[in-house]
């Protein structure tokens, strides 16, 4: 059996969201899809982002220990989510805003804060504070200073809201990549098995070649790692993924975690889980959308957690995979 089909493709290029985004639709030539998903790409910037003064979240923001201010219902359905999975405590947080935006790695004016900025932070990210009213769908806050930041789980949701634009369109294979979260729309052109090789990058590798190639039915593939935005003071690098309880950068021995689900929002949420806890958990998959994880840690090992054997393929003698 032939294993390479060849099938129209469209692809757009483009920058939102504070990253590249690249959207490839198979099987149409039409670009109306790809035009409209960059114009669903914008709206969800313009309503959800915190790096304006100006958006949906962003009043809700502004308005903290003052009032209630009603949102479109994607704000409040993704705000109500995200409460419920920081309520949980197992790492993911979205009120984390005013310690994500006192370190500001990432950014030019990043700085490690004090002991004492640090402390102040950590008073003003208790997600029991953030009210939510379903019947009007507003979003309180509840302490002046307080922030919902949803870029923990912002992509996610995104990239799930164009998947159901292309199917509305008709649309039953392409792949949606958000700055590196990717979304595998329906089963691959190009393989006759109907799986996809998604690439586990090299976390010290300038040119995102893969050490590992994982074996997937359609999925989104979320990577949650320290090596992208960081922040180097003296002799010591920090890096983004900030934990709730100390103020401080998430210290383990993971390079990253990469989650591969069903949902795009599903997978985002999953890599917090497992990044902050630091090894494959027992028992996991725990949500029944979540297909399996694979962990790289700092001693060049790949740990696998709900995935075969069968479906990886080491492409680096570096590493080492464990089962």
């Amino acid at each position: 059996m032939k294993e390479n089909i060849q099938q129209t493709a469209l692809t757009k290029h483009f920058r939102a969201l504070g990253t590249s985004i690249s959207l490839t639709v198979f099987g149409t030539l039409d670009q109306t899809v790809l035009e409209k998903s960059a114009d669903l790409v914008n709206h969800y910037e313009d309503v959800l982002t915190v790096n304006r003064d100006h958006s949906q979240l962003m009043s809700v923001n502004q308005a903290a220990g003052k009032f209630p201010v009603q949102v479109e219902t994607s704000v409040y359905q993704l705000t109500k989510l995200a409460v419920e999975k920081s309520r949980a405590s197992f790492g993911f947080n979205a009120a984390i805003g005013p310690l994500v935006k006192l370190w500001h790695i990432g950014f030019s004016d990043a700085k490690v804060p004090s002991e004492q900025q640090i402390s102040e932070r950590l008073s003003l990210i208790d997600p029991w504070q953030i009210e939510l009213n379903d019947a009007n769908q507003s979003i309180f806050l509840k302490k002046a200073g307080m922030e919902i930041d949803l870029g923990a789980i912002a992509k996610g949701y995104i990239a799930d809201r164009i998947q159901d634009l292309w199917h509305a369109y008709g649309i039953a294979c392409g792949i949606i990549n958000l700055g590196g979260n990717l979304l595998m729309v329906g089963k691959p052109p190009h393989h006759c098995d109907g799986l996809w090789r998604i690439g586990l990058r090299s976390p010290f590798s300038d040119n995102d070649e893969p050490i590992a190639v994982v074996t997937m039915p359609p999925c989104s593939a979320v990577t949650s790692g320290i090596y992208e935005r960081r922040l180097t003071s003296g002799q010591k690098s920090y890096h983004h993924i900030l934990d709730s309880n100390t103020g401080y950068p998430r210290e383990n021995n993971l390079n990253s975690v990469t989650v591969f689900s069903k949902k795009s929002v599903t997978a985002e949420i999953e890599t917090t889980r497992l990044f902050f806890a630091g090894e494959p958990l027992p028992e996991y998959p725990f949500e029944q959308d979540v297909f399996g994880a694979a962990f790289i840690t700092k001693d060049f090992q790949i740990k696998l957690s709900g995935i075969a054997p069968g479906q990886i393929r080491l492409l680096d003698s570096h590493y080492q995979i464990i089962c």
